[in-house]
């Protein structure tokens, strides 16, 4: 029986990106197999990004439109590999739906994903904008300071994991965690689970506004800090 694959995605506000990105990604998932989906989550969208993934599952038949309220990127990233794990995926693939990624760097994840707890992406090849590389490297720091481990990209959008890995870890997430990804890439690493991490290329936005500024991530930050050290007490 083949595994089956559920790549899943956040959407906010990505009315521009999401028929370009349906397009790239779907044939990963039928490639992989009937069973497998292409889940991409609304979350809680301004714009018409849900009414454009209604009209392209009419084309697309393993793609799997989901909509929620809007609670923030790391929430619905946890709602999504929750989502993933109800419906008896065999492994999960997150990647963001603002185009970022590369399809085409997706097939070693796949070949090497019963070698590894979790394979996660490294953007070592970033065309994203300096404020990012820099926010990149503080967490990095930040993580070393209140976790004692250090992770080569802890935030990286672009991860493959097993079942087993999910279940294990994201019970220990706090509920809408906004940088679950992070915690996630910490628990692993910290115990010391068998990760891989692959340089990626990581292109700059395809399209639409980034609803993440230089005062929010600040803001984001200085509140990750205070979770993170709460967090560290009981891991």
């Amino acid at each position: 029986m083949e595994d089956s694959l559920y790549i899943v995605m956040p959407a906010y506000n990505e009315e521009a990106n999401i028929e370009e990105v349906v397009r790239e990604w779907h044939p990963v998932v039928e490639k992989t197999g009937p069973e497998s989906r292409l889940v991409i989550v609304n979350d809680g969208s301004k714009d018409h990004t849900y009414d454009k993934l209604l009209e392209l599952a009419k084309e697309y038949p393993q793609l799997v439109p989901v909509t929620k309220p809007n609670s923030g990127h790391g929430a619905t990233v946890l709602y999504a590999y929750n989502y993933a794990l109800d419906n008896n995926a065999d492994y999960i693939f997150q990647t963001d739906s603002d185009g970022q990624t590369r399809p085409s760097e997706f097939g070693p994840f796949w070949d090497d994903r019963k070698l590894y707890a979790a394979i996660i992406g490294h953007r070592n090849h970033r065309e994203d904008g300096f404020s990012r590389k820099v926010v990149t490297k503080v967490l990095k720091l930040v993580i070393r300071l209140c976790f004692k481990v250090s992770i080569t990209d802890a935030n990286t959008p672009f991860r493959l994991m097993p079942r087993k890995t999910l279940e294990t870890y994201l019970p220990k997430i706090p509920k809408d965690f906004n940088l679950s990804n992070v915690m996630l890439s910490v628990l692993l690493v910290k115990n010391k689970e068998n990760v891989k991490f692959v340089p990626i290329t990581f292109r700059p936005r395809q399209g639409g506004v980034n609803s993440i500024n230089l005062k929010r991530i600040f803001k984001i930050g200085w509140q990750a800090v205070k979770d993170f050290r709460q967090i560290a007490k009981n891991i």
